[in-house]
């Protein structure tokens, strides 16, 4: 609290009197970051939400969901690589974190059903399991990994996560597909 204070010029007791404890800091920065600072509002609300929901093509509309979900993810990956670190050691943040993971899984199911109403999974694909794979596949993680760890560009992680998650979703077997090949110069 004594560090978020200094960086914000106020007084300790300040940043105690509004935010009470670490969880509600974390909380009040998880939903700056998830919502948005420009216009503020939930994913279901955002415009590009909006837009795959309507997309009839689902290729087009996992597109659209991956590059909504990016944004949050640049906003978020940072903050949940402090939040994760931290649930190791102390039950509240980990609690937080448990919560947190609970409305994104929700989320991501969300975004599951709407995407198969658009092209139907096949049939050895559960619509538990395409959630797993959306939650692991554009998680602040694999963000955080590709694209601030190895260099990779916001556009290259869109591309191959879009790719990655038609082919896994709605390609039987999972067939390999030209649109996954790795960005150039990612070895």
């Amino acid at each position: 609290m004594a560090d978020i204070a200094a960086a914000a010029g106020f007084a300790v007791q300040t940043v105690y009197f509004v935010f009470h404890t670490k969880t509600e800091v974390l909380d009040s920065a998880y939903s700056l970051a998830v919502m948005g600072e420009d216009d503020p509002a939930v994913p279901q609300d955002q415009a590009w939400y909006r837009q795959a929901v309507a997309e009839p093509d689902v290729t087009i509309a996992v597109r659209l969901v991956v590059e909504g979900v990016s944004e949050i993810l640049r906003r978020v990956a940072p903050l949940d690589y402090a939040v994760r670190t931290a649930a190791a050691a102390d039950p509240e943040a980990a609690a937080f974190l448990a919560r947190n993971e609970g409305m994104r899984m929700d989320g991501y199911r969300e975004m599951v059903d709407f995407l198969v109403r658009k092209c139907p999974l096949p049939e050895d694909l559960t619509k538990e399991r395409a959630t797993d794979l959306l939650l692991f596949l554009a998680s602040p993680g694999a963000y955080r990994a590709l694209v601030i760890e190895r260099g990779w560009t916001h556009a290259e992680w869109i591309a191959w996560t879009s790719g990655a998650l038609v082919q896994q979703l709605f390609e039987p077997g999972g067939r390999p597909s030209s649109r996954l090949a790795a960005p150039r110069g990612s070895g």
